[in-house]
């Protein structure tokens, strides 16, 4: 099968105008280059490296980019053009997103394979967990690890992507390890690979309920379920959005311990007035993917939906939120 790599430079601060636009035509599955990030990556991941490479640098210096993938089909190329037509509309009501510049390559299975994974690399979050990509289980360095007592959390993104090497999912893995005790009944709104839902079994949750507007996701997150031990018994993926379908809504239901939403200040909003009735008593609400220029007017809704924000995490110009 063909692919469509897709490219968009762009800014830091159209990162999340660009990311909802491309959400909102039913793409989910980005990675994002941000100059930000990469220096942050490099730091956090510096036992992996031998030396970096100036001129990849220079090249990042400045500028962010967002990366897709297409099939090279007649759906693909029709989803192409729905693209280049949002990104004029973007370019004209949001002047701070940069050139909007997008380039394509085409990529065999192959290509596109070994294109995405040589950015992932095993990561140790917070006290407990480390994040592993699948195909780094048997490095030396992953098994002294999890010898010194880290909580393995295996990961294969596929088409989703989402190993926690983004500042957004490594502030909710943070907040995550301390929301887990054990026992804790857990939602994962958005959930992408399953990373969120799958580290709070792993941290010791009883059950976690998975959703995601983008169908793709159910396979992925059953898959990175499998691969950590745990079974539709405590884990359950669900498609749709919960925003507009009353059946899903029903479906989920309430009392949960710890509500995730690792997303984008837009739909967090959205969510905002519905995330009491999702709640236990005492339980809590997980919130990242908040870039800083819109931190204050999230915390306002969230505070309007009768949310008391208990903690605030920011790193690399993103925030994230603990409210109950």
């Amino acid at each position: 099968m063909n692919w469509l790599e897709l490219h968009i430079d762009t800014t830091h601060a159209g990162l999340e105008p660009l990311e909802t636009m491309l959400s909102a035509l039913g793409i989910d599955g980005v990675v994002i280059d941000d100059e930000t990030e990469f220096q942050d990556f490099l730091e956090n991941n510096h036992q992996y490296w031998d030396y970096v490479d100036e001129d990849l640098e220079k090249q990042m210096q400045g500028k962010s980019r967002l990366t897709f993938y297409l099939q090279a089909d007649e759906e693909g190329f029709a989803k192409l053009g729905e693209v280049r037509i949002a990104l004029q509309e973007l370019k004209k009501t949001a002047p701070n997103c940069g050139t909007l510049l997008m380039t394509l390559n085409n990529m065999q299975d192959a290509d596109w394979e070994n294109n995405w994974k040589q950015y992932y690399k095993p990561m140790e979050i917070g006290q407990r967990l480390l994040v592993i990509p699948q195909w780094e289980q048997n490095d030396p360095k992953v098994q002294k690890a999890l010898a010194g007592g880290r909580v393995p959390l295996i990961l294969e993104p596929g088409l989703t992507f989402g190993t926690g090497s983004h500042a957004t999912t490594r502030l909710c893995l943070t907040a995550l390890e301390k929301a887990v005790q054990g026992g804790e009944k857990v939602l994962d709104l958005g959930c992408g690979s399953g990373i969120l839902s799958i580290a709070a079994l792993k941290l010791g949750a009883a059950s976690a309920l998975a959703v995601d507007i983008d169908d793709k996701c159910l396979d992925v997150a059953y898959e990175n379920a499998a691969m950590n031990g745990i079974g539709k018994d405590t884990y359950t993926v669900l498609a749709g959005d919960i925003l507009t379908n009353d059946v899903l809504q029903c479906r989920i239901g309430s009392g949960y311990d710890v509500v995730l939403a690792n997303i984008v200040a837009d739909v967090i909003i959205g969510l905002a007035p519905m995330v009491r009735s999702l709640l236990s008593k005492r339980g809590v609400f997980l919130c990242s993917g908040i870039i800083d220029e819109r931190a204050e007017e999230v915390a306002d809704k969230l505070r309007q939906a009768g949310l008391e924000i208990l903690e605030s995490r920011s790193a690399e110009g993103w925030f994230a939120y603990t409210c109950r």
